[in-house]
């Protein structure tokens, strides 16, 4: 059996492009599952959850019960951070945004690198743990000493490997959110029995440090599909900081969701829109 997953963030309505990775999720699986990705407190709102139901029920697709909300499986990812620590995988960062682009911006940093490993040497501090905000990295050439390199296959059957350049010591979890996307995504995965990924090729970035994440926490693999992004006709990304035509605008301006559902479902897309890779 096949199990998909569809896993919005609620920080704003839905728009084509996450009505088509439902839309692929749904027909790749022979169960398909829904999750609120609600990990982001500070910008998800209880309207926006509303607003996916309504946009799903638009476009006609139904889903395996229950809805999992990652706000109520905190001790799930604590349990596997602290497996993580246990292995001597994670270490504290105390490192600010504008630290880390300091840094970079320094005369010898890496323009390039996501992050300098400002804090990897530190040595363990609980007192200033309990005073500071900080963040919990992952030890990412150790975690690849261990674990190997990660690999993964692609729905059409290539396996890739990916360098070990491509794996950063990423975010694991921050001081008021349990667990980072990579984290909170494996783990929810796993648990769910989900064996195909199905996400925009914009998120094919973060496949090696979550099949790494897989490996060290013993979790099963599952397949991905990493499609292309829809995009307005220029090749624009939809997103929703940049206002992008949303479902509800769609449903508002007479259009027919199932309609909408039964066109992507062929790979083809409204008129003013185009796929792109990247």
């Amino acid at each position: 059996m096949i199990v998909t997953r569809f896993a919005p963030s609620p920080t704003g309505r839905l728009h084509l492009g996450h009505a088509f990775s439902a839309v692929l999720g749904r027909d790749k699986g022979d169960r398909f599952l829904l999750r609120i990705e609600d990990l982001d407190q500070g910008r998800g709102r209880p309207e926006f959850v509303d607003g996916i139901f309504e946009d799903m029920a638009w476009l006609g697709l139904d889903w395996s019960e229950p809805v999992i909300f990652q706000s109520g499986r905190t001790e799930a990812y604590r349990t596997a951070l602290d497996h993580l620590r246990e292995l001597g995988l994670v270490y504290a960062c105390f490192c600010t945004r504008a630290d880390i682009a300091q840094s970079l911006a320094a005369p010898h940093g890496d323009a390039h690198a996501a992050y300098p490993g400002t804090c990897r040497s530190l040595p363990d501090d609980p007192d200033r743990r309990a005073t500071t905000p900080h963040s919990w990295r992952l030890r990412s050439a150790e975690a690849i000493r261990i674990g190997g390199p990660p690999s993964w296959r692609e729905d059409a059957g290539q396996r890739f490997t990916s360098a070990i350049a491509e794996v950063d010591d990423v975010i694991l979890a921050r001081k008021d959110a349990p667990a980072s996307y990579h984290l909170a995504c494996v783990v929810d995965d796993a648990a769910s029995g989900v064996s195909m990924v199905v996400r925009g090729a914009d998120l094919r970035s973060s496949t090696p440090v979550q099949r790494l994440l897989q490996t060290l926490l013993g979790l099963p693999e599952p397949t991905y599909l990493h499609h292309p992004l829809v995009t307005h006709q220029g090749g624009r990304r939809l997103a929703k900081r940049d206002q992008a035509p949303t479902l509800l605008a769609m449903r508002a301006s007479g259009m027919d969701g199932k309609e909408l559902a039964a066109l992507l479902a062929k790979g083809q897309l409204p008129l003013g829109f185009a796929f792109s890779e990247a």
